[in-house]
């Protein structure tokens, strides 16, 4: 399988912040990749850099093959990148807008992909409307169509539902991944930790302009979460063997680790065993944003980062 996206010693500072700081980074053709790090992380500045935005002061950045800074212009058909902040142009239709961006790169006859993207993203009715009018979800829908307009093989979505409505982001994410399973490959940005736990197989995480965590989802919550049998009980205690903590948290669940489903059935029995009663019961699985909150806090931030 080729590479979709190669980074190869990425460098870019702005005056006193170091921005980038050698990101080496490889996402393969056909992946749904999550690049996640806080605020200041280097996650919008890698994103320019592919997209031709920034220019790199070291290193190298392809995509599909094709240099950024050699050959611009293919590595640009390459790609369709859904910024975080909505930009439009205030004098032109839904419609107008995409039939623009098609022009950008010479697609002349673009007419039933741009429907497509209409009713897929739910702007049929908006088409003649100008851009102006809408609201702010409907604007980022008209970005998401714009960044699809030239059908590139890689897309990139820079927090795509940040701000909208549970109904398009549920419509947003099954398009793109229908879009993945035809063979696009997707790079993704969020601060909602699910939606990347959710729909990536593999999660870099990035801080203070490095990557300082690369994994495929599954081993990085194996390796970093644990599976947790929540209970409350009617009395009594939870033997100390089964519990490491110091009792009850406030709302009064006791939180015992367990592996699998067989330390569960294991742990109820012993509790039986103690003669204690079970009222309610869970199982809470490895959450990515545990995972997170634990790889940037082992993490230094380096001097020079924002």
């Amino acid at each position: 399988m080729g590479a979709a996206v190669e980074v190869r010693g990425a460098r870019k500072r702005f005056g006193l912040v170091q921005a980038l700081d050698g990101v080496d980074l490889r996402i393969d053709e056909g992946e749904f990749f999550a690049l996640l790090g806080p605020n200041g992380a280097g996650k919008t500045t890698l994103i320019s850099a592919l997209g031709g935005l920034v220019r790199a002061d070291a290193g190298e950045l392809r995509i599909m093959g094709h240099d950024v800074v050699a050959d611009p212009l293919q590595a640009r058909r390459s790609v369709g990148i859904v910024p975080q902040e909505i930009v439009f142009d205030p004098f032109f239709t839904v419609r107008e807008t995409l039939e623009l961006q098609s022009g950008y790169f010479g697609l002349r006859r673009n007419g039933a992909w741009i429907d497509e993207l209409l009713a897929r993203l739910d702007l049929a009715g908006k088409a003649r409307a100008n851009m102006r009018s809408l609201s702010g979800g409907m604007k980022r829908r008209v970005m998401v169509a714009q960044a699809l307009v030239h059908r590139p093989p890689v897309i990139v979505l820079d927090e795509p539902t940040a701000g909208v409505d549970v109904e398009l982001r549920q419509a947003l994410w099954e398009f793109v991944r229908e879009l993945n399973a035809a063979g696009h490959t997707i790079v993704l940005t969020t601060h909602y930790l699910e939606e990347a736990q959710n729909l990536c197989s593999r999660i870099a995480m990035m801080k203070g302009g490095r990557v300082v965590a690369l994994d495929t989802t599954r081993r990085l919550l194996d390796s970093f979460s644990e599976r947790l049998l929540r209970v409350k009980l009617a009395r009594g205690e939870v033997p100390a063997g089964l519990l490491p903590g110091n009792g009850p948290d406030t709302a009064g669940w006791h939180r015992i680790p367990v592996q699998n489903a067989a330390h569960v059935e294991e742990a109820l029995g012993a509790l039986r065993a103690a003669g204690l009663t079970v009222t309610h019961v869970e199982v809470a699985e490895p959450e990515l944003e545990e995972v997170f909150v634990k790889i940037m806090a082992r993490e230094p931030r380096a001097g020079a980062a924002p």
